[in-house]
């Protein structure tokens, strides 16, 4: 089961569209990569070549 991650200031922004779009800093403090290729990946995961 994974823990769930209060979400605070800083966390995400609405993106044009209407999304929520998740910031470096919530990524580590997430604490791991999911490989869904997200913007703002302080991992250095790359959807296209399915590498870190």
């Amino acid at each position: 089961m994974k823990k769930i991650i209060p979400l605070e200031e800083g966390d995400f922004y609405l993106s044009p569209e209407g999304y929520k779009v998740f910031t470096g800093k919530y990524h580590l403090k997430r604490g791991y990569c999911c490989e869904s290729g997200c913007r703002h990946c302080p991992y250095g995961y790359d959807k296209k070549t399915n590498r870190r």
